[in-house]
């Protein structure tokens, strides 16, 4: 799995992304968040793109149904609930720590296993009450927690080392890293790391859009389709009780969504149409206002995108303004 360089900044032209979204408070527009966006028809053409949606770009957690399918490819039995989890950037509520507790028991396996960091839960809500009861930082608690029980599981089933389940040159990642070439039609451009240790591979958007693409409209016994099934009945593991994810998937039936660090965003509805969506500058602030007003332009307008598309701006506690999508 070779590495390729990115191009930098001193020898490329690269394109200005459109501003997406702005900041408005007491009616004045203080800031812009700028980035590239793609939509793809049900018949898999770009109907829309805003910005350089070719350049390859690190997709963060997006990357997660690709790495969950890669250990069913291993032979890993994953179903329900549990492949959900393996496909998660969870909150870190109770429930999903005590379900990657218990993958990794069913598996002989012991959370000091685990190579992501020590953290707190994802979801400020849970941190608070996580930190009041005196608990401390920990891998369960880490938002990718549940991927990397499943790429241990995998390891353990198949007898290859555990210890280096992070190495991009480990059997399981080259099994992630074949699968994102196949499921987004385009060569990995790059691999780095991602915040949680493991391998992360780079695509563009267009590819991103295209592999969600693939997961919703692939046969339900393949392994895109049984992460796809997985994620969509158990959204709630895929991300939180309080997460635009969650709420996505619970009212739009058929509809894969997940989000990544770095503002990052890719969603496909079951006839399969589909979206991929960098902001500029890393700000998941922007994640909402853009994803609401993305769908709507693919011609879904359900009325949970009012709740997904509100961020609104406080001052001394009340309402003062908003970030409002600009496409």
């Amino acid at each position: 799995m070779p590495k390729t360089t990115l191009p930098s900044a001193a020898t490329s032209s690269p394109v200005i992304p459109p501003v997406l979204a702005e900041v408005v408070r007491s009616g004045f527009v203080e800031g812009h968040h700028r980035g590239s966006l793609v939509l793809l028809g049900a018949d898999g053409d770009v109907q829309l793109a805003l910005g350089d949606v070719t350049a390859p770009v690190f997709p963060r957690s997006t990357n997660k149904p690709m790495q969950a399918a890669a250990v069913l490819r291993a032979g890993l039995d994953l179903s329900g609930e549990r492949l959900a989890l393996a496909a998660a950037s969870h909150s870190g509520e109770t429930f999903h720590r005590d379900l990657v507790l218990k993958m990794l028991a069913e598996h002989g396996l012991t959370p000091a296993e685990l190579q992501c960091p020590a953290d707190l839960p994802l979801d400020p809500e849970e941190a608070e009450t996580y930190l009041a009861a005196g608990a401390v930082r920990d891998r369960v608690t880490m938002n990718c927690s549940g991927k990397h029980a499943a790429m241990l599981a995998a390891c353990a089933l198949n007898g290859w080392p555990k210890e280096s389940y992070l190495d991009p040159e480990h059997p399981l990642q080259r099994l992630v890293h074949d699968g994102i070439e196949a499921a987004a039609g385009e060569a990995v451009a790059a691999v780095g790391t991602d915040g949680c240790g493991a391998p992360l591979m780079a695509i563009s958007l267009t590819g991103l859009a295209r592999a969600y693409r693939h997961f919703v409209l692939a046969p339900q016994d393949s392994p895109e389709g049984r992460v796809a099934d997985a994620m969509r009945a158990h959204p709630e593991y895929v991300a939180g009780t309080r997460r635009p994810d969650t709420w996505l998937m619970r009212e739009v039936p058929g509809t894969l969504s997940k989000m990544g660090a770095e503002a990052v965003q890719a969603v496909a509805l079951p006839d399969g149409r589909a979206l991929a969506f960098k902001i500029d500058d890393g700000s998941t602030r922007v994640l909402g206002p853009v994803l609401a007003r993305a769908l709507r332009l693919l011609g879904t307008d359900a009325p949970i995108l009012d709740r997904i598309g509100r961020a609104p701006l406080l001052g001394a506690g009340r309402e003062v303004g908003e970030i409002r999508a600009t496409i």
